[in-house]
């Protein structure tokens, strides 16, 4: 159906791979699978060992596989701890919960709704976006009460509205305080590659011992074609989200998509090994002196927002800024029929010469209301 012969095609791998067509179903590194498609499924197990070993310095071996995104790498993770506990520790389906941060992404509820499951949020700090000790471990001894006994806990590596952080050691502190069983999935689809580079120190990676699975997402700061979410895992996990029936399959499936397309794995790889390490450190770092320019120039202004440390969102409260100049600017609102805050996300695009309009009118919104 496709035009075939195009010279052009020898130097974009990317859209020959899409002519071509490799089915990625199932899971490739656990050893078999679909042998018509084995060398871009290559391709895909090299990326699952840079972004879980390289980029989330795990130890040992890893599962995963390339998603459709955040929000199925997120439900497959809530998936397979479900099945885990149902399976190894004979749980009653009504005896799980999902508790995360009240600043985190939909598709938690969303995966709630879909795999018939309670979902229980911890409040934040409406100023620093923070949970409390005594918030985490007052909601799990709460829902304790009401019969749950088995916790598939999300962390947030930046969240999607405000780059907050979550600090999963306060939140695994309260899950051992009250004596329950828990698994931790970090939610790293917008921070995965850039906390990671942006902080020296992190916990929401494979060297915590106490995170079992993290999403990314390669299509936010990655910037790689939309529907291309990233799934890892440590080994001995992923087999639980088997589905037997898929018996036709090589190797069966133990993903939530089934087929997928083998050109998302290779644009990923492909934008990870053009920037290397080093190339995507400096480019962090470029984003970040930009982000520190907007603050200083909000901070000068007296405007109020939130900054997460090292982050490249700024998030301004609402009654600091006119409607007209969120709509001028395409700033994204938290709730669009009664936005509170107002977010800009810096990217490569967002230099200081077309944030400085920004800036420019925001003052002029100060001075008009000073004279008012």
């Amino acid at each position: 159906m496709f035009y075939q012969d195009a010279p052009f095609l020898k130097n974009a791998p990317y859209l020959s791979t899409l002519i071509y067509n490799p089915n990625h179903i199932g899971c490739h590194t656990l050893g078999k699978s679909e042998s018509f498609f084995k060398g871009t499924q290559k391709i895909e197990k090299e990326l699952i060992e840079i972004c879980s070993k390289a980029i989330l310095k795990g130890k040992g071996d890893f599962d995963g596989y390339v998603a459709s995104g955040g929000t199925e790498a997120n439900m497959q993770a809530i998936w397979m701890y479900r099945n885990y506990f149902l399976q190894e520790k004979q749980a009653d389906i009504g005896e799980i919960v999902i508790l995360s941060s009240a600043d985190a992404h939909y598709s938690s509820p969303k995966a709630a709704n879909i795999l018939n499951l309670d979902i229980e949020e911890i409040p934040v700090n409406y100023k620093d976006r923070k949970m409390s000790y005594k918030d985490c471990l007052n909601v799990i001894k709460d829902q304790k009460a009401q019969g749950k006994r088995f916790f598939i806990c999300i962390a947030n590596m930046m969240t999607t509205m405000f780059g907050s952080v979550d600090d999963v050691g306060i939140l695994t502190r309260a899950l051992q305080s009250a004596a329950v069983e828990y698994k931790v999935h970090v939610d790293g689809a917008y921070g995965g590659f850039f906390h990671p580079f942006s902080s020296i120190n992190t916990d929401l990676d494979f060297s915590n011992d106490e995170v079992s699975s993290v999403t990314l997402d390669a299509h936010k700061m990655l910037q790689a074609p939309y529907g291309t979410g990233i799934f890892l895992c440590r080994k001995g996990l992923i087999h639980y989200a088997n589905t037997e029936k898929a018996s036709y399959v090589e190797g069966e499936d133990y993903t939530v998509i089934g087929s997928r397309s083998g050109a998302n794995a290779v644009a990923v790889w492909m934008i990870l090994m053009t920037y290397g390490s080093h190339g995507w450190y400096e480019k962090v770092l470029i984003l970040l002196n930009r982000t520190d320019w907007l603050c200083q120039q909000l901070d000068a202004l007296n405007i109020k927002y939130f900054r997460q440390s090292a982050s490249n969102i700024v998030t301004i409260q609402s009654d600091q800024l006119s409607n007209e100049i969120a709509y001028k600017y395409g700033l994204v609102p938290d709730n669009h029929n009664s936005p509170k805050w107002y977010k800009a996300v810096i990217m490569d695009h967002v230099t200081v010469e077309k944030m400085q309009p920004l800036i420019d009118d925001i003052k002029n919104l100060v001075i008009l209301s000073n004279d008012e």
